[in-house]
């Protein structure tokens, strides 16, 4: 028997796992204190009425002889698909096949999962700062990683590769950094792709948080990009679903790869729950429009609050616009995780430490505005009072 020893190259510690260990080993010692969460992105809103009213319609559905069903199909159903391309594409022109169009659990597992259609010597390129989930997956295949910086030299938009790679993960609305690209930056990296045949995984978890019209909510809004992308969205920080689990991909036949995902999906998962489905397809009624609005609403007035008040404080910050997170330099004598306990243990605030997504997070924490309202106004009050 041997095991994949690309999994001994991975941290010892998963960076929230980090986060979660210290934190409750702080708990443990001060059992009193009231610890103001304000780092991991999981979201604090209920679900909206409309979303859980279908969840209900659902589960009673599975209750009754005739209207009972088993195993859906691996790739979803098809009234969700054709709601995902009536609703998130075709308003911004862009037309998709049925067949393109994947239901998945969330945008998480798709993510590593896709690395599958690959072998394992192709040369990844990935953002530095990023989501740790593409550095960790892409070493657990095996694969060399080309790192490219992202700092406020460059806005955190990182130059294109040097050197030919072959595939690439983007994060645009980003996470940690909070830094988007415009059109004419995203037609830079799909030109990119179509020049050294490599392909664009495209994470948009957070489009839903984009206001300015320049900014393209999908990849496919760039022409060609349908030769080079795939696509992975999530119902989670837009709907709430972080605990219904409900997302999807987009795969082009034009990439070549469309056959193959289905083939994997049809072996390794046996679809996505009715119920989620369900709840993913009530996001697109106008019930279901209108509360996800007013939670993004919410979100987005929290990152606002956070990135001014910070500002005010005299920290160089970044992101909060068109985005649910807050990229925050930290003071000079600190680092990363010094800064990061400084925060745990004399304000009893818990963010994250830039460092945790990459060598070039260093120096950084990254709040996020998923956290809860009075939290943040109360977090905020406790920073202005230490100094």
């Amino acid at each position: 028997m041997y095991i994949n020893t690309h999994f001994q190259q991975l941290p010892n510690n998963y960076l929230f796992k980090e986060i979660s260990y210290r934190v409750e080993s702080f708990q443990q010692t001060h059992p009193d204190a009231d610890i103001l969460r304000l780092g991991v992105g999981d979201v604090t809103l209920p679900l909206p009425k409309p979303i859980v009213d279908a969840m209900h319609c659902a589960v009673e559905e599975l209750a009754h002889p005739e209207t009972f069903r088993g195993y859906g199909p691996e790739e979803g159903y098809a009234w969700l698909r054709q709601l995902i391309i009536a609703n998130d594409y075709r308003p911004r022109g862009v037309e998709l096949d049925l067949e393109e169009v994947f239901i998945s659990e969330g945008a998480g597992s798709d993510l590593g999962n896709l690395s599958e259609l690959f072998e394992s010597n192709n040369r990844v390129a990935i953002l530095d700062p990023s989501y740790p989930a593409y550095v960790d997956s892409s070493i657990m295949a095996g694969r060399e990683i080309v790192f490219l910086p992202c700092h406020a030299g460059n806005g955190f938009v990182p130059e294109l590769p040097h050197e030919s790679v072959d595939i690439i993960y983007l994060c645009f609305p980003n996470n940690p950094t909070g830094a988007v690209l415009t059109r004419s930056q995203l037609k830079l990296w799909v030109d990119y792709a179509r020049a050294h045949h490599s392909i664009i995984i495209f994470d948009a978890a957070y489009e839903a948080f984009i206001e300015d019209e320049d900014i393209p909510h999908s990849i496919y809004e760039i022409d060609g990009a349908k030769e080079v992308a795939i696509e992975v969205h999530s119902y989670s920080k837009s709907s709430g679903f972080t605990a219904v689990r409900c997302g999807y991909t987009v795969v082009p036949k034009q990439t070549g790869l469309q056959a193959m995902w289905m083939r994997r999906q049809c072996t390794k998962y046996n679809g996505t729950a009715y119920v989620a489905q369900r709840a993913a397809a009530a996001t697109y009624t106008h019930p279901g429009k209108a509360s996800i609005q007013s939670n993004l609403s919410h979100y987005k007035g929290t990152a606002l609050l956070l990135s001014n008040s910070l500002r005010e404080m005299g920290y160089e910050v970044y992101g909060g616009k068109n985005a649910p997170y807050i990229w925050c330099r930290v003071p000079k004598e600190y680092n990363s995780w010094s800064f990061f306990d400084h925060l745990l243990n004399d304000c009893h605030i818990v963010c994250t430490p830039g460092a945790g997504f990459g060598p070039s997070g260093e120096g950084y924490v990254r709040f996020s505005a998923f956290s809860d309202r009075c939290d943040c106004e109360k977090a905020l009050d406790r920073m202005k009072n230490v100094g």
